[in-house]
């Protein structure tokens, strides 16, 4: 069967999945009656070595190139420079979906796997769809697996670059790497890759990548029938240990800017405030507006508690 990891009508299914899974104050999911954390990790700071770049860093800490580069706006993708700080965007607000099997978040490029435990979420940065390939959302399922998968070429992409054989067989030069979970939409799949540092960014041809250590875990711990839901989500809020955090992540268009060290263009987000209130429930004095607005601009993709402590003025 051919893999062409090529575009397909997109479904846009947010609001019914934002409903369907409501997030209490406790940090619990309470439409799934789970334990699942509404928050997983936690922001790493590191201090740069005179070696380092924003193009090898990712991977040592299992992060995407972009959100590593929106949240560090001002470093030197290339010279951070000895001793800079950088902020390890290690730390994820579980997107608003039915909490079972592999939820993808288009918003923030990452995978969340919510384990049958009740209570375990593992997050892998992804290499999603780019600009007029890109990935679909809604709902499917893995309906096979494959070690060592051999790549047959669509013809839409052969005709974006007629030098590709149709086949090609596993090896070094197969850009799904050494593991593939395929899904019930035909020619769409997880799978790994040649080329790590195209993680993190929108990049495919509408398939999802993983780095490969990461796609060897998921290849092991994923049986064929696992639930899959892809959402777009780059700004997520949740209740976590009595707090409202906020997070924000650039749109696809944004992280195509961010990618290229273009300045974001603005985006306005007139849903936020509603939802916002709608999570205080009537006590909007609370909210730190400020803060809120800041995030909105920046887009950084970090986890801000977004309640002004008591007391503050307001």
């Amino acid at each position: 069967m051919g893999v062409a990891c090529a575009g397909a009508a997109a479904l846009w299914l947010g609001a019914a999945q934002a409903a369907e899974t409501a997030v209490g104050p406790a940090g619990t999911t309470v439409g799934n009656k789970t334990a699942y954390p509404a928050m997983i990790g936690r922001v790493l700071r590191y201090r740069a070595r005179h070696e380092d770049t924003l193009i090898h860093l990712p991977r040592r800490f299992n992060v995407g190139y972009t959100e590593l580069r929106a949240a560090n706006p001002y470093v030197d993708p290339w010279l951070p420079g000895e001793g800079t700080e950088i902020l390890i965007p290690t730390a994820h607000i579980v997107p608003q979906a039915a909490h079972r099997g592999l939820v993808l978040n288009l918003g923030d490029q990452r995978l969340y796997h919510f384990k049958p435990d009740g209570k375990t979420v593992v997050s892998y940065p992804v290499g999603i769809g780019r600009e007029g390939w890109s990935t679909p959302t809604g709902r499917t399922r893995v309906v096979r697996k494959r070690e060592k998968p051999t790549w047959y070429v669509p013809k839409s992409i052969r005709a974006e670059r007629p030098d590709l054989p149709a086949v090609v067989p596993p090896g070094p030069d197969n850009p799904l790497g050494l593991h593939a979970l395929y899904l019930g939409w035909a020619a769409y799949l997880l799978h790994g890759t040649n080329r790590p540092y195209g993680i993190g960014r929108r990049a495919s041809h509408g398939c999802v990548r993983l780095y490969p250590e990461d796609i060897a875990r998921l290849y092991r711990d994923i049986p064929v029938g696992t639930p899959v839901t892809v959402v777009d989500q780059p700004i997520k809020i949740a209740w976590v240990g009595g707090d409202l955090m906020l997070e924000v992540h650039p749109t696809q268009t944004q992280a195509d800017q961010v990618e290229a060290g273009d300045r974001m263009t603005h985006v306005g987000t007139p849903e936020i405030a509603y939802r916002l209130l709608t999570a205080v429930r009537g006590q909007a004095r609370r909210l730190d507006w400020s803060r809120i607005r800041q995030a909105l601009r920046k887009r950084e993709g970090l986890p801000i508690a977004v309640l002004k402590r008591e007391g503050a003025a307001g």
